[in-house]
């Protein structure tokens, strides 16, 4: 549950607030905004963000993650879902990125607005420098401590890697 302090906080603070260590703390920052996430087969999609009168946290969301997938996916899904919640709250008043999201038809442009800030939110640069700086310098020593995909960090630094 949200404390008043994080409820006087930015989403820009609080999520700044749990990328200061690998991994950035993802479920930390969903219940900081208010969000509860929960994992049920909602396969074919890797998640969702719902008004969700029953899960949902102080905000009245929850974000709910494909249980079947892998940590690293769910935690991109995650990250995803919580940049929804901030970036697109004017469609999330109208109710239109939730049954839109439901039927998979969400435009590329909110889809590729929440990828980047998912991105920056799971693998902020300041923290890939000191990792680097502490000597992990492999894609695959990087995607470990940010419990990433390697494809996602080789997205990040702009590199053409495929798991």
């Amino acid at each position: 549950m949200a404390t008043l302090l994080e409820v006087q906080e930015t989403a820009g603070q609080i999520i700044e607030r749990y990328q200061q260590s690998a991994p950035v703390d993802v479920l930390s920052i969903a219940e900081a905004l208010g969000l509860t996430v929960w994992e049920d087969d909602i396969n074919p999609y890797s998640g969702k963000l719902k008004r969700d009168t029953l899960h949902g946290g102080v905000s009245g969301y929850s974000v709910i993650v494909n249980e079947s997938e892998p940590l690293p996916r769910k935690r991109f899904t995650i990250a995803h879902e919580i940049a929804h919640f901030i970036l697109h709250a004017d469609q999330l008043a109208k109710g239109d990125i939730e049954e839109t999201l439901y039927r998979g038809g969400l435009s590329d442009q909110l889809e590729t607005e929440a990828n980047k800030l998912a991105a920056d939110i799971l693998m902020p640069l300041s923290l890939i420098e000191k990792l680097v700086r502490d000597g992990l310098v492999t894609i695959e020593d990087l995607a470990t401590a940010l419990q990433v995909s390697k494809t996602a960090i080789g997205i990040r630094l702009g590199a053409s890697y495929v798991d």
